[in-house]
């Protein structure tokens, strides 16, 4: 008999509650290369490729401690050199988490070392066609057949 529950295929937006979206806009820009997808009054969406980050007006919560998400990037070093410009240290650990001024936390990934992967049209799209993987990922990525 086959399993008639939805198989989950990937993420389409994070969302983040975050104070005030100008300043949070502000303070994203100073850490990333984006453009807007769309902005509203209390909120702003932050254009992925095929995906999106959303923020929205409103944080109440307390800071996250372990709660994270990883946000991938072509470029992990430059975002180390961003928030040091920005006098934000990363957290303790082993990887590059930091928290925003709002207490969300989030991962640094860098594309070239983990499976997950874009399309090529959605990468040509995003004018990231010439990113690469290391050969550890690429393994990993063939070993489930893509």
């Amino acid at each position: 008999m086959a399993d008639a529950r939805a198989r989950a295929i990937g993420i389409n937006h994070v969302a983040l509650e975050v104070g005030d979206i100008d300043q949070a806009l502000e303070f994203y820009g100073r850490l990333f290369r984006f453009e807007l997808r769309g902005r509203g009054k209390d909120s702003a969406f932050i254009d992925l490729g095929d995906q999106f980050l959303a923020l929205q007006a409103g944080r109440r919560q307390p800071a996250d401690d372990g709660r994270h998400f990883g946000l991938v990037v072509d470029d992990k070093e430059a975002v180390r050199a961003a928030l040091q410009e920005a006098g934000i240290g990363p957290l303790p650990g082993p990887f590059l988490d930091f928290l925003d001024p709002w207490g969300n936390r989030i991962e640094i990934v860098g594309y070239e070392n983990i499976q997950f992967t874009k399309a090529p049209d959605v990468l040509r799209g995003m004018g990231l066609s010439s990113l690469n993987k290391t050969e550890k990922a690429k393994k990993e990525l063939a070993d489930k057949g893509m």
